[in-house]
């Protein structure tokens, strides 16, 4: 048997790093055997609200977060902004001005974008929460047993390639409860929500593993 070389094993380092075995559609299948779905938050600028609003907001999230019976973890992606693309259309824009006022201030406003990014970091932020579901919790432990129960459990790879499009349905009906769940109490807040799919949730996890590239 040939020897891997130190390319092939960074591949499958990295490879085994990754615990995403597949995605359909809304669903993430994840190596040890679990779901999730991922649901994209938006945003209030608190900051701007008066102190009334600011206590009501805090409120209604700790009512939000005990009225819930299930887990869910809160992930805030923070990233450098990349502002060359704005950048490039604003010297475009500049370029097609033919009032010399209206240039000059865009000139200067350009200028005064890029030496505000040299200064200091502008951010984006985004918002997330994941929404886990475990097969165990779908089996009926009258049909199944303690030992059926924990059978997805205990071979989780076997239960990944077995899924079936009944099953995925079925699990994907329990997760959107969960989200149904989720986006309501987060709409009495004043914030939207968007479950992400397909190749959404490629471009977020690619994004997460190369950093340094922007989609």
């Amino acid at each position: 048997m040939a020897k891997l070389t130190r390319e092939q094993k960074a591949v499958k380092t990295t490879r085994d790093f990754v615990q995403i075995a597949e995605i359909r559609d809304t669903v993430l299948a994840l190596k040890d055997g679990s779901l999730r779905s991922v649901v994209e938050i938006g945003s209030i600028n608190f900051e701007l609200k008066s102190a009334d609003e600011q206590v009501a907001i805090v409120q209604g999230f700790q009512n939000f977060i005990n009225s819930l019976d299930f887990p869910l973890q809160i992930v805030v992606n923070s990233r450098k902004l990349d502002i060359e693309p704005y950048l490039k259309s604003l010297e475009g824009l500049t370029e097609s001005l033919k009032n010399e006022l209206l240039k000059i201030q865009a000139v200067e406003y350009t200028r005064f974008i890029k030496g505000l990014t040299e200064l200091t970091n502008i951010m984006a932020k985004k918002f997330f929460i994941v929404v886990p579901f475990y097969a165990i919790e779908a089996v009926s432990p009258t049909k199944a047993g303690f030992f059926g129960a924990i059978k997805s459990a205990v071979i989780p790879s076997k239960f990944v390639k077995t899924l079936t499009e009944e099953q995925l349905g079925n699990y994907k009906v329990q997760i959107g409860q969960r989200i149904g769940v989720i986006a309501e109490g987060l709409s009495g807040l004043g914030l939207q929500t968007k479950t992400l799919a397909g190749d959404e949730l490629m471009n977020l996890f690619y994004s997460y593993y190369n950093p340094g590239e922007h989609l």
